[in-house]
C-alpha cells in the first residue's frame, strides 16, 4: 500500500512536467496517430466487404446514405455535447465503437447463415466507418483546441497533424501485412482495429486524468450561435463565396474519382482478401505521398510560386489523371487518379486553402467553416452520387465508367477557373491585412 501511494504521489508530482506544451503536444501526436491508424485499419476492409456482397455499382447508394445518416447521427451527437462532459462523449464514443466493431466482425466473418443480415451488414458497416472518422478526428480537434493557445496552435499543430498522415501510412501497411504475412481475413482487421480504439480509450483517460482536457463551454456557445449563421456568411462576402465554391467542387468531383477507383479494383480483384490487401496498401502509399508531398513540395511552392499556384496542382493533376484513366482504364491509372484527389486534398490543397481563410476575419471565417464543413460537403457528395447514378443507371442510355472522366474533366476546369477569379481578391485581401498589421506596429 505504501508503494501504491508513493507512485501516485510520484504520478502527481510530475503533472506540470507532462503538461507543458511540448510534451502535451507528443501525447496528442500519439493518439492521432492512434485514431487514423485505426480508421486506416477499417477504411480497406468496410470498402472491399461493401464490393464483395452488393457490387461496386451501389456505392453511390451508401454515399448518399452516409449523408443522411450523418445528419440525423450530427444532430443527436451534438445535443450530447451540450450536455456531457466532452471527455465523458470520447470515451463512451470509444466503447459504443469497440461494441459496434464486435458485432460486425462476428456478421462478416460468415458467423451469421443470413445473406440478407450480411448485405446490410456490408452496407452498414460502410456507413459507421465513414462516421468513425468524422466522429473521432473531430472529437480530437474539439479536445485539442480547448487546450492550445492560438499562438500556440501555429508552433505545434503542424507537428500534431502529421501524427495523422503518420498514422495513415502506419494502418494501412499494418493491414496489408496481417493479410499477407501473418494470414488473417478481412473480419479480423476489425478486431484489431478494436484493440486501436481500446488503446485510445487508455490513452484519453490518462490524459483527462493529467488534466489535458479542460472544458470552454462558454467559447462552445458562442461558436454554436456562430455556425447556425454560417450558410448566410457565404452571402456576405464574395472571397467567401468563391472559398466555398472552390472547396465544393472539389467534393463534387471526388466521388467520381472513388466511384471510377473502386470499380476499377473491383474488375482487379475478385477475391475478397486480396481486395483488402491491395487496398491496405494503397492506402498506406497514398499517406506516404501525401506525407511527402507535405513536407517537400508545398513549402516549395508556397515560397517560390505562391499559394495561388498551390491551390492549382491539384485540378491540373486531377485532370490530367483522369485523361490518364479514360485512354487506359486500368487499375494503375485508377490509382493515380485516386491519389491526385486525396494525396494532394491532404497535403499541397489543404494547406493552401487554409491560408486562403487568413485575411478574412475570424468569426465571418468561422462561421463559412462550420457551414461548409457541416452541410457543404455532405450535401455535394449527395449531388456527386446523384450524378453517378444518373449517368450510370437511370438514364435509357449508360455512360461508360472510362467517360466520367470527361466529366471530371469538367469539373476541374470550372475548379481552375475559380481559383483565377480568386486570385485578385486573395492578393488584395492580403496586402490590406499587412498594411493593417505595419500600422499597429507602429503605433505599439
Amino acid at each position: 500500500m505504501g508503494f501504491l501511494k508513493r507512485c501516485l504521489l510520484y504520478a502527481e508530482g510530475a503533472k506540470p512536467f507532462l503538461c507543458r506544451p511540448v510534451v502535451r503536444s507528443c501525447f496528442l501526436f500519439s493518439d492521432f496517430f492512434l485514431i487514423i491508424t485505426a480508421l486506416y485499419l477499417l477504411k480497406p476492409t468496410s470498402r472491399s466487404f461493401f464490393i464483395e456482397n452488393l457490387g461496386a455499382e451501389m456505392l453511390p447508394y451508401v454515399w448518399i446514405g452516409t449523408a443522411l445518416t450523418m445528419g440525423t447521427f450530427i444532430g443527436y451527437y451534438n445535443r450530447l455535447i451540450v450536455r456531457r462532459a466532452r471527455l465523458h462523449v470520447v470515451l463512451g464514443s470509444c466503447m459504443f465503437f469497440i461494441i459496434l466493431l464486435l458485432f460486425f466482425s462476428a456478421a462478416l466473418a460468415g458467423m451469421v447463415d443470413m445473406p440478407a443480415l450480411v448485405k446490410a451488414s456490408a452496407a452498414g458497416y460502410y456507413i459507421f466507418v465513414d462516421i468513425v472518422g468524422v466522429i473521432l478526428v473531430e472529437q480530437f480537434w474539439s479536445l485539442s483546441n480547448a487546450v492550445h493557445t492560438a499562438e500556440e496552435g501555429k508552433h505545434y499543430y503542424g507537428f500534431i497533424g502529421t501524427g495523422g498522415l503518420v498514422g495513415g501510412v502506419a494502418g494501412g501497411g499494418i493491414s496489408a501485412f496481417l493479410l499477407q504475412k501473418a494470414h488473417l481475413d478481412s473480419a479480423d482487421i476489425l478486431l484489431v482495429a478494436a484493440g486501436v480504439l481500446l488503446l485510445i480509450f487508455a490513452l484519453t483517460l490518462f490524459l483527462g486524468w493529467l488534466g489535458v482536457y479542460d472544458e470552454v463551454r462558454a467559447k462552445d456557445g458562442q461558436r454554436g450561435k456562430e455556425a447556425a449563421a454560417g450558410w448566410r456568411a457565404l452571402f456576405k462576402n464574395r472571397y467567401i463565396g468563391l472559398i466555398a465554391l472552390l472547396l465544393l467542387l472539389a467534393q463534387l468531383a471526388s466521388p467520381l474519382v472513388d466511384y471510377q477507383f473502386l470499380s476499377i479494383v473491383e474488375q482487379a480483384y475478385t477475391d475478397l482478401d486480396k481486395r483488402t490487401a491491395f487496398l491496405s496498401l494503397f492506402f498506406s502509399i497514398l499517406g506516404g505521398v501525401a506525407i511527402a508531398i507535405n513536407l517537400a513540395v508545398t513549402p516549395l511552392v508556397h515560397r517560390y510560386l505562391g499559394v495561388i499556384a498551390g491551390l492549382l496542382v491539384q485540378p491540373l493533376l486531377m485532370g490530367i489523371a483522369s485523361f490518364g484513366f479514360f485512354l487506359q482504364p486500368v487499375a494503375l491509372m485508377g490509382a493515380i487518379s485516386k491519389v491526385s484527389d486525396r494525396g494532394l486534398s491532404y497535403s499541397i490543397n489543404r494547406a493552401s486553402k487554409e491560408i486562403l481563410y487568413v485575411p478574412v476575419d475570424p468569426v465571418l471565417m468561422y462561421q463559412a467553416k462550420a457551414w461548409i464543413d457541416m452541410f457543404g460537403y455532405r450535401l455535394f457528395k449527395v449531388l456527386g452520387s446523384m450524378v453517378i447514378l444518373l449517368l450510370t443507371q437511370w438514364l435509357p442510355f449508360k455512360v461508360q465508367l472510362p467517360h466520367l472522366s470527361f466529366l471530371i474533366m469538367g469539373i476541374c476546369g470550372i475548379w481552375i477557373a475559380i481559383i483565377w477569379a480568386i486570385r485578385p481578391e486573395y492578393y488584395a485581401l492580403a496586402r490590406t491585412n499587412a498594411s493593417g498589421e505595419e500600422k499597429s506596429g507602429g503605433l505599439s
